[in-house]
């Protein structure tokens, strides 16, 4: 998509008036108009990301990305705003919070203990509510109407996580945050919990300075990954990566993470929960992002269950954008079938086992049938949790990963 330029005829006066507007006044306007659209920070980044490159070309050729081959379709376009979208001078970066506003304040503690209820499955705390990409986008796009305002039309486009853009590498050249170790931007006022967004603009604004890494020496995300995706700081190995398994993951899940990946079903917030920072995690007012997914405190042998009508017809109301339905339910029943099948899960009833049956490729891949699913998965063949990567020494246990965020817990505080 090329940018619109206003150039010629009656758009020469918006041009003018493009120039003629104070660059700090505008950019203090930007973040008035951005608070009452829900975002709690704005920034700039300039669009020269030549230094991330390399970093990013390691990691593809490492095959980190994995399945998810829409990260090397466009080349470096994704580290080149102004290649993506030819005319871009600035990128306008943005911050929203997504827990909801009635949020408890033991919230990390208590998404923790949906983990110690294997019958429950967990879903991703991100996708409770409605599609983030479609209500950040929204209202990027009415920030650009509010912009257009006083400085006449202008060539933009916004994007939340919707093309070939390094969001991460712009949000922390531009002060929304640093890089933790987990790979996801984090701050000392809004924590981690958090969705990002640019515009895309084709008028110079000056940069916002980056902020300081305040992880220290806590390795409290890299120790609590049930998977071990998190293979070096700041680097994420998306094959091993429970999210990415969850959700991207169109193949059959690896026989050896099927057991660590315990009782979640869409997504994964551990590095998230035990980070803490996130203790004093920011919290939001809008209302698409309360929970809406009926699949939230589900016990997987209901889940498991359900067939394609049943599935449809509990999701109808929270299918206009619920993060969760977007999946389809044609890939439910084997990531049910997945979680259903670890030791500390109750085994489905026979008639319920049945149901997967007829489920997409991943599922049958394991076996023909349910059942066999369920035999082919038996404890004895299931990996030692605390088997390790060959960088790593050794791997705490679990009470040890939970010493070691109380630690860290310890030196931070909401005032730090």
């Amino acid at each position: 998509m090329q940018l619109q330029w206003a150039f010629s005829g009656r758009q020469i006066g918006h041009f003018y008036n493009r120039w003629m507007v104070d660059s700090d006044q505008l950019m203090a306007q930007i973040r008035d108009w951005s608070r009452e659209l829900g975002f709690s920070q704005i920034g700039v980044s300039g669009v020269d990301l030549s230094s991330a490159e390399p970093g990013f070309l390691d990691w593809l050729a490492k095959g980190y990305h994995g399945g998810l081959h829409y990260m090397e379709q466009h080349g470096l376009k994704r580290a080149r705003p102004a290649e993506l979208l030819p005319g871009t001078l600035s990128v306008i970066t943005a911050r929203m919070p997504y827990l909801p506003h009635d949020t408890p304040d033991d919230w990390a503690a208590s998404e923790r203990t949906r983990l110690g209820r294997p019958g429950e499955g967990v879903v991703s705390l991100y996708a409770r509510g409605r599609d983030y990409h479609k209500v950040v986008r929204s209202r990027l796009n009415k920030l650009c109407e509010r912009i257009a305002e006083v400085v006449g039309p202008f060539g933009h486009r916004a994007f939340s996580d919707s093309a070939p853009v390094l969001e991460k590498e712009l949000a922390r050249r531009s002060g929304e945050g640093w890089q933790g170790k987990h790979s996801l931007i984090l701050s000392r006022d809004a924590r981690s919990m958090f969705f990002l967004g640019e515009i895309y603009v084709d008028f110079d604004l000056a940069p916002t300075a980056a902020v300081a890494d305040h992880c220290g020496t806590c390795t409290a995300c890299i120790d609590v990954c049930p998977t071990q995706a998190i293979i070096a700081p700041g680097v994420v190995d998306a094959r091993r990566c429970i999210s990415y398994l969850t959700i991207e993951n169109k193949g059959a899940i690896p026989v050896e993470l099927r057991a660590l990946m315990g009782n979640h079903i869409y997504g994964c917030d551990d590095c998230q929960t035990i980070c803490p920072w996130n203790k004093y995690a920011q919290k939001t007012e809008i209302p698409d992002f309360d929970e809406r997914s009926p699949l939230v405190g589900q016990q997987l042998v209901d889940l498991f269950a359900w067939d394609e009508q049943t599935f449809l017809k509990r999701t109808e109301a929270a299918r206009s954008g619920a993060s969760t339905t977007n999946a389809g339910c044609a890939t439910w029943p084997w990531r049910w079938a997945m979680r259903c099948a670890r030791p500390a899960a109750k085994r489905p009833k026979k008639s319920a086992r049945s149901c997967v049956r007829d489920s997409i490729s991943p599922a049958n891949s394991c076996t023909s049938t349910s059942s066999g699913l369920w035999n082919k998965i038996r404890p004895e063949r299931l990996p030692d949790k605390r088997s390790r990567l060959p960088f790593q020494e050794s791997r705490p246990s679990a009470s040890g990963r939970l010493a070691s965020a109380t630690m860290c817990d310890s030196v931070i505080s909401p005032a730090t």
